[in-house]
């Protein structure tokens, strides 16, 4: 039994305690459709309960086409009855032909499954630690900043004021629409459903105090701050993840120069500038909207609005709400440079660090408002 010995082809002899194939040869895609019908054809039977001993060491190239065929002469072995075993392979071949026996298996378990709540505690332990790993990086980030604005401070000069004016313009005058929409409409629904309830009591004027202090107080900042982190944070997080994918901040630091300084402190300092202006921009935007819907649908004129405004707010009313703004500036800037930077070098992660961005900003944002207000109520503001 013998099939004619040239380029991708193979021979077969008897010994005595089984059958030697010997593949000849290229065995690759180009010859690979008439080696495939003569793997097909190839009589196996003579070394059934016996050995077939597959010999590589007169084969030439191999691809992933060949050695599918090769192991296919295994599997006709073994269909036959025989135990086939392969020799003479180069460490090459032996690669392909490893690599290729670990295809579309999945690994074998390793224990037992793990019921649902040890899966859960495992999740939950997991997430503090990463939170824990989050809070060093936002402090170790924190002090870079620090020492960065220190140094400014020295060399005024070294500060990037044409960066800073153009990130200004993204994140302040850029936003300005979108901002001043919604809160307008924000504060025309708190209007229109406190209204709503208020008629029932004959109170319909408290609307005016309601929503002037909760304006100013809370929502104006809170909105913008919001709006920031889903619009300008994932912004900066994506654009300081593309470059630390294609290596520009490592190329930065071989030129040294500082990444705190050329990326971050720019995108901080706009961001300081913009969240007062664009929040008491949210807050008039609010009261704008509010003022309207008593209008039409409370009866309450602008003039009567603004008298009854004038009563129930003080210039207090107004800082506490907007002094959240920087702090609240600086969380986001933070969160957004930090993600930035821990991005690897796939899209996945950029996009999943995007996201993690302004989940955390938002999420920082209200806890850092409610903060701010166990601490003024504790001083009685």
């Amino acid at each position: 039994m013998q099939a004619e010995a040239k380029s991708g082809s193979f021979k077969t002899e008897r010994v005595d305690d089984g059958v030697v194939l010997k593949p000849l040869g290229d065995w690759t895609a180009s010859a690979g459709e008439p080696l495939a019908r003569q793997v097909d054809r190839a009589d196996l039977r003579d070394a059934q309960g016996k050995t077939l001993v597959i010999d590589l060491s007169d084969l030439g190239r191999l691809d992933t086409v060949g050695a599918v065929l090769i192991r296919r002469l295994v599997e006709q072995a073994e269909a036959a009855g025989a135990k086939a075993r392969l020799q003479g392979a180069s460490a090459q071949h032996e690669r392909l032909l490893d690599a290729l026996d670990g295809r579309g298996q999945e690994p074998a378990p390793t224990g037992p499954k793990e019921s649902a709540i040890f899966a859960t505690l495992a999740d939950f332990g997991a997430g503090v630690v990463s939170l824990k790993d989050d809070v060093v990086l936002g402090v170790s980030f924190l002090g870079a900043v620090t020492m960065a604005s220190l140094r400014l401070l020295r060399a005024p000069w070294r500060f990037r004021f044409t960066s800073t004016v153009a990130n200004l313009q993204r994140v302040g005058l850029a936003a300005t629409p979108i901002v001043a929409l919604i809160s307008f409409l924000v504060g025309a629904i708190v209007a229109q459903q406190s209204i709503f309830q208020l008629k029932n009591f004959g109170a319909t004027l408290f609307v005016v105090d309601l929503l002037g202090i909760l304006v100013l107080r809370e929502l104006g900042v809170l909105l913008t701050a919001i709006m920031v982190a889903g619009r300008s944070g994932s912004a900066f997080t994506a654009e300081i993840g593309s470059m630390k994918m294609r290596e520009e901040i490592d190329a930065l630091k071989t030129m040294g120069l500082d990444p705190i300084e050329i990326l971050a402190m720019p995108r901080l300092v706009a961001l300081v500038i913009a969240m007062p202006l664009l929040s008491f921009l949210a807050s008039m935007s609010a009261l704008l909207g509010g003022g309207l819907v008593a209008w039409l649908y409370g009866d309450i004129t602008p003039i009567t609005f603004l008298q009854r405004l004038k009563d129930a707010l003080t210039f207090q009313t107004f800082m506490v709400g907007i002094v959240k703004a920087p702090f609240m500036a600086v969380v986001i800037g933070l969160i957004a440079c930090t993600e930035g930077a821990k991005v690897q070098g796939s899209a996945e992660s950029l996009g999943a660090r995007t996201t993690s961005s302004v989940v955390k900003s938002i999420f920082v944002v209200i806890v850092l408002d409610g903060v701010f207000a166990m601490l003024f109520a504790s001083m009685g503001i």
